[in-house]
């Protein structure tokens, strides 16, 4: 096998492979034998005619799709490896010479990884990210805790006030008309949810359970069916019954009953230090997210359409996934929203060509800083998984086994983006006499100084 570049155009190379004689003699051997069994010839029994005899019954081209499905692979990958290249699409193949007994010669067109020029990336300064945890945050996840183990009662004598939980049978109308989707029966609607259109859930406080009346409203101008955008509405209600929440009490027992902890203090103690986890990452994250965009903002690539539309089609399937954890199909999704298959891509294509950009980005700083996964880093990452879903360590290494490449290009990513902040510099802000002043200073995680 023998290769060379006949063409280049922008991140699109052609090459010209010759596939020795000897080579695509031995491909066409294996046709004949792979076809041979399905072919029926004058004078021999099915499957057992020469290859000389029916080549020449149908032509020896009988013979070559195989021959080249065989051929091509092999012979393509070592060009591809002997000219350096990183395709991101199928090759376009095409023939240029075949026939028996002399060499084999067809062109791939190849779509590669765009190449490119990176601007100065260490030392990128920025604005001041920080997260603080404040007391309310505390007591709003102590708040959130208790609601979750609030006892729902029943209420007599009161109205509809709102935090209530209303069970409801209702029917819209627009023109006088019932219109699809607008009936329920036994709907339990959370005052204040905004689980209805603006202005219904409003329309019921103050009424009592057993009550019967009309709530008019008007649907949005962005409603998902477009046949009721914008359009006022009229909604014959009752109310089958008022619900209110009964929060536990904010104390030592509380802390007791939802934690492994004895003292309310306590529960907040450990609340507050995985508050300050959580905002401790989150501050990372949005220094990566801020660097990578300074840098992409200074980096110029000419990215293959291919690459865009594959990313296109992960997103889709993340969203679809999304999708199915509130037991939605995407093709259910779309008959609710009217959305199309063209409209999602369009919907996509600025977020996936950002997204491609800043990975094509992380791969080239990993390869200018030596940045790899390490056997440990891959270990510890194992690890991780092995303790947030409560199995054995070789269990996991069995159930990952396939997919412990793309493990590797997630951990340099995120290595890559942590020497990236690492190496930021963090803008420090001075008031003096009345003008703000910008300094800089470096520090491990782009801490203010």
């Amino acid at each position: 096998m023998n290769s060379k570049i006949t063409n280049t155009e922008k991140n699109t190379v052609t090459l010209e492979i010759t596939v020795d004689k000897k080579t695509f003699a031995e491909a066409m051997e294996r046709s004949y034998k792979k076809n041979v069994k399905k072919i029926a010839l004058p004078g021999f029994r099915k499957g057992k005619a020469p290859r000389k005899f029916i080549e020449k019954y149908y032509g020896e081209g009988i013979f070559y799709e195989d021959a080249i499905n065989f051929a091509c692979p092999d012979a393509y990958d070592k060009a591809i490896e002997e000219h350096s290249l990183d395709p991101v699409d199928r090759p376009e193949i095409d023939i240029v010479s075949i026939k028996e007994g002399e060499d084999f010669v067809f062109s791939a067109k190849v779509v590669c990884k765009p190449e490119f020029e990176l601007p100065e990336y260490k030392g990128v300064k920025l604005d001041k990210i920080e997260n603080k945890v404040l007391k309310a945050d505390v007591t709003a996840e102590i708040d959130r805790m208790r609601n979750q183990n609030a006892r729902i009662v029943t209420v007599e004598k009161r109205a509809v006030k709102k935090g209530d939980i209303t069970d409801i049978d209702y029917e819209g109308f627009v023109d006088g008309e019932a219109f699809e989707g607008g009936k329920g029966e036994n709907h339990s609607l959370e005052i204040g949810s905004g689980q209805f259109i603006p202005g219904f859930e409003d329309q019921l406080i103050g009424k009592k359970a057993g009550e019967e009346f009309e709530i008019n409203v008007t649907f949005p101008e962005d409603y998902h069916a477009e046949d009721l955008k914008g359009k006022p509405a009229v909604f014959k209600v009752k109310i089958n019954s008022i619900k209110k929440k009964e929060l536990p009490a904010k104390d030592d027992e509380f802390a007791k009953d939802v934690s492994e902890f004895d003292t309310l203090a306590e529960l907040e103690a450990d609340v507050k230090a995985k508050l300050e986890e959580a905002a401790k990452i989150k501050t990372q994250r949005e220094k990566e997210d801020k660097i990578l965009e300074i840098i992409a903002d200074k980096t110029e690539i000419d990215i293959p359409d291919v690459m865009i539309h594959d990313q296109i089609d992960r997103m889709i399937q993340e969203f679809s996934y999304n999708l199915s954890q509130q037991g939605l199909t995407l093709e259910q999704y779309a008959q609710f929203t009217g959305i199309t298959t063209d409209s999602l891509h369009e919907q996509f294509h600025d977020s996936a060509e950002k997204r491609v950009k800043g990975s094509l980005i992380l791969e080239k700083i990993a390869k200018a800083e030596n940045i790899e996964a390490s056997d440990e880093d891959i270990e510890k990452e194992l690890q991780k998984m092995a303790d947030t879903y409560g199995m054995e360590l070789d269990k996991i290494k069995k159930i990952m086994a396939g997919s412990i490449e793309n493990m590797k290009s997630e951990i340099v990513i995120n290595k890559t983006l942590e020497f990236l902040v690492d190496k930021s510099i963090t803008k420090k802000t001075t008031k003096k006499k009345g003008v703000t002043e910008n300094e800089s200073g470096t520090g491990s995680s782009g801490a203010d100084e």
